[in-house]
C-alpha cells in the first residue's frame, strides 16, 4: 500500500467531514515518485475544544510510523466544523521548496 494510503485509513478513524492528503513530494528535491512529503487537511468534530498544538499531536500520534520512517514533511491544516466554514472552506498553499528542480 502507498504511503499516502496508510495515512489516509488512519486519519479516517477520526470520522472526517473532509479528508484530503496531497503528496507534495515532487514540489522537493527528492527522486520522482517519492512519498516523503504530505499535506493534510482534515476537518472533524473530533478536534472540538482542542488547541491546535493538540490536534497536531493528536495526529502525530496516529502518524508516528510513517514518521518515523518513509515521511519527511507534514504540513497539517486541522480545522472544526465552524472554522471550516468561516475560512471559505479553504486552506493555505504551500510553497514551493527552493530545492525542488535542482
Amino acid at each position: 500500500m502507498r504511503i499516502q494510503e496508510v495515512i489516509e485509513q488512519k486519519l479516517k478513524d477520526l470520522n472526517p467531514d473532509v479528508l484530503q492528503v496531497e503528496n507534495e513530494s515532487h514540489k522537493h528535491h527528492v527522486p520522482p515518485n517519492s512519498e516523503t512529503h504530505f499535506k493534510v487537511t482534515l476537518v472533524s468534530e473530533a478536534f472540538e475544544g482542542f488547541t491546535q498544538v493538540k490536534r497536531h499531536q493528536r495526529i502525530y500520534g496516529m502518524l508516528s510510523d510513517e514518521l518515523a520512517g518513509p515521511v519527511h514533511a507534514l504540513a497539517l491544516h486541522l480545522y472544526t466544523p465552524s472554522e471550516w466554514d468561516a475560512r471559505g472552506k479553504a486552506r493555505p498553499e504551500s510553497p514551493n521548496c527552493m530545492g525542488a528542480g535542482q
